[in-house]
């Protein structure tokens, strides 16, 4: 909220805005009502980001609609998360966007200059992990980061993560993302300084229970500094490890 209201007050004392126009941006409605959605125009004032749409369970109409306000209120660019590509490629007929299959993100509108800190680092257990670790690593970058990916270095073969250690050692903030027994994220946590955030995904067989084994195993890590988000939450995990990215000095 900080920063968005003294880009706001900047631009009037630099002459790009004009007091009226301020007085606008700051009053105007905090939500629009479309009937079956509240767009909340005021998150970016308040959060420092704006809303970011939940696509899973939304019509490619309805989400055509919540963008059209968004862009109307100047809330550009816009995150999209849990896309089919079906419908992604129902959504790009009448809306400029980038689609990452992946991810299962779209984005409208331009990604922003870096300007985190330092560097996240996401690292999976393995390959099958990789949808998760998108959807964390392309929502860190959409909030301006500096993202390095580090996939298939699970406690399997222990010798591939400790072969990067240089990258796990310079991070700012490291996302480890495993499912299984889920102890990538405690293995991780031993071995760097700065927060990591730990996403249990739903791969593994029967008694991973659909990841519940990874998301308990990595709440009762004995690695300090672990926190944990749900399973397959890779927009959570990325979102968080961007706050992280931009602390300031207060």
């Amino acid at each position: 909220m900080n920063n968005e209201i003294k880009d706001i007050l900047t631009a009037v004392q630099e002459g790009r805005m004009t007091i009226e126009d301020a007085v606008l941006e700051i009053r105007k409605a905090p939500y629009e009502d479309i009937g079956y959605a509240k767009p909340d125009t005021h998150r970016r004032l308040r959060q420092g980001a704006a809303e970011v749409i939940y696509g899973a369970g939304k019509t490619t109409e309805q989400i055509r609609g919540i963008v059209s306000v968004m862009l109307e209120q100047r809330q550009s660019p816009i995150l999209i998360t849990r896309v089919s590509s079906e419908a992604a490629e129902e959504l790009k007929s009448g809306i400029d966007m980038k689609y990452y299959p992946e991810a299962r993100l779209c984005i409208v509108g331009q990604m922003p200059e870096k300007s985190g800190l330092g560097k996240i680092l996401v690292a999976t257990g393995g390959t099958s992990d990789i949808p998760v670790a998108e959807e964390a690593a392309v929502t860190a970058e959409f909030y301006g980061n500096e993202v390095v990916r580090l996939y298939d270095v699970g406690v399997a073969g222990l010798h591939r993560l400790l072969g990067h250690l240089d990258e796990l050692m310079s991070a700012s903030v490291v996302i480890a993302i495993a499912g299984m027994e889920g102890a990538l994220a405690s293995v991780i946590g031993g071995l760097v300084d700065c927060p990591v955030i730990a996403v249990p995904t739903s791969v593994g067989y029967g008694a991973s229970f659909e990841g519940l084994s990874a998301l308990l195993s990595m709440m009762n890590s004995c690695a300090a500094g672990v926190s944990v988000v749900n399973i397959d939450n890779g927009f959570g995990a990325g979102f968080l490890a961007n706050r992280i990215n931009h602390m300031e000095a207060r």
